[in-house]
Order: C-alpha cells, then structure tokens, then sequence
C-alpha cells in the first residue's frame, strides 16, 4: 500500500505526520506523494480540503484519514493520542471505503472559450465584486427565480455544515447524493422577489446561474478565491467523481454534529 501525508505546517502536526511516516514505513508501507492509495491529513477541516485539491486528480484511486490537531473536525477521524492505533490500524487491518458525493461547478464564459471546471468538497460560493450580486436561477432548464443580494451559496452534503449552515442551510448527512442553494441576504420587493428558502437539489438536477447585468464575479471553490469576469453562466450539479474516505472503525455522522454544535 503507498500512502501520503500532508500535515497543516504547525509544530505540533508536523511532528505527528514525521512520526507517523516513519511508523507506517516501518510496516513496509511506500511512502508516495505522487501516486497514494491513501492520503492521511493531519490538522483540521482545511488541510484535508487542501489534501482533496490536490489529489482531485487521482479521488477514485485514493482514499482520506483525518487526524486532528485542533478543534474537533467533520473530516477527522482521529486524534493524536491515537496515532499508533490508527498505524497498526492502516498496516495490518482491512478498512472500509465510504463515498460521498461532491459539487461540480462549470464556469462559462460570453467569448465562447474554454469552460473552467472545478469540484469542490463543501462549497462553492457567487458574489459580485461590485455592489450587489443580480443572477437568474434556473433548475433543470425552467427559470426559478431572479436572486438579488449579497450572494450565493451551492453546498455539498458534506459541507452542509459548515458556511451553509451559518445561512440558515439545512444539515444534510453526506450519503445523500444532493446540492443545496442557500441565499446570503437577499433583497425582496416588488421588483425582486425570491423564495426565501435554502433549496436542496438532486443528483439529477442542473442548477444555472445566469448573471443579469455585466459584472465582475467572486467565486469561491472550497478555500480557493477565484476572479471571474464576462461570464455567462455557472453550471452547478453534483459531480460524476465522488470523494473516498477509509474508515477503520465507525464515525457516526450526527454523533459528529451534536458533539460540534451542542455538546454534552
């Protein structure tokens, strides 16, 4: 098995992740940081979204271990205290693979060239880099509505929790193959008018943004900052690649979010 380790840059996981690498090498595990068949990230939520950039390429060939150093993470299964467990774990016993879907977002642009595709793990957010954001949204080819305000927000179900819940998203458990379109305060009168609710789409269902007026597009994908301008539409849908995770030992879902947002 060749394996990968990408840690968050602090002291503390950067340690962990030499201790680790030499461990699981002394099992006789090929370190291989071009071609993994599993990625273990050592930090929190952003360094495994840094780890899922970077091996978009390779998402039906290699799999994800979070380790958390910090806060507790929806992507770590882990924490420090158990990093020799989870050696023995990886080396010695059979683990499972569990597949979540993730966003596609195409990027169009008015002079007809080259479309930019992009996957992303949480989010996918619109905003205008001038003034407010002014897009037609169309679902399955009908015209929804006209969306006015602050911008927009596709998430995956994996990323249900994290900037769309703080819109008022709902929570989805990250086996359901969907997106979700949550607004960031809208503008409602007699001339806009939207529906006020987060809609949450199927694998099955396209979601076309079409902007109104010529502008200058934000377009966030994950962690990444994008500029576009002159552009035509932006495709959203859920993607035909999905992301792996390997699992060692059960990680109920809703246990993680009561443990981040109540607690005991």
């Amino acid at each position: 098995m060749r394996f990968a380790i990408t840690s968050k840059g602090d002291s503390k996981s950067n340690t962990l992740m030499q201790r680790m690498r030499t461990y699981l090498s002394d099992f006789d595990l090929e370190y291989d940081e071009d071609r993994p068949d599993i990625v273990i990230s050592v930090g929190g939520d952003g360094t495994l979204l840094y780890a899922f950039h970077r091996y978009r390429s390779r998402l039906d060939k290699t799999a994800f271990i979070g380790v958390h150093t910090g806060h507790l993470g929806f992507y770590a299964d882990w924490v420090p205290d158990e990093i020799e467990k989870l050696v023995i774990a990886i080396a010695k016993t059979p683990h499972q693979i569990v597949e979540y879907p993730i966003l596609e977002v195409i990027i169009r642009h008015n002079d007809g060239g080259k479309e930019a595709r992009y996957l992303a793990l949480n989010e996918c957010t619109v905003k205008a880099i001038e003034n407010s954001l002014v897009m037609d949204v169309e679902i399955k080819g009908q015209r929804f509505e006209t969306f006015r305000g602050d911008g927009l927000c596709i998430s995956t179900p994996s990323g249900s929790t994290a900037y769309n819940k703080a819109l008022g998203g709902a929570i989805l458990h990250p086996s359901i193959r969907a997106i979700q379109l949550a607004e960031m305060a809208s503008i409602n009168n007699r001339v806009f008018r939207t529906v006020g609710s987060p809609l949450i789409l199927p694998d099955h269902h396209t979601c076309l943004l079409k902007p109104v007026n010529d502008a200058d597009f934000q377009i966030t994908i994950d962690h990444l900052t994008l500029l576009h301008k002159d552009v035509k539409s932006i495709q959203c849908r859920v993607a035909k690649e999905n992301v792996r995770f390997a699992r060692f030992r059960p990680f109920p879902f809703w246990k993680r979010v009561k443990d981040s947002f109540i607690g005991q």
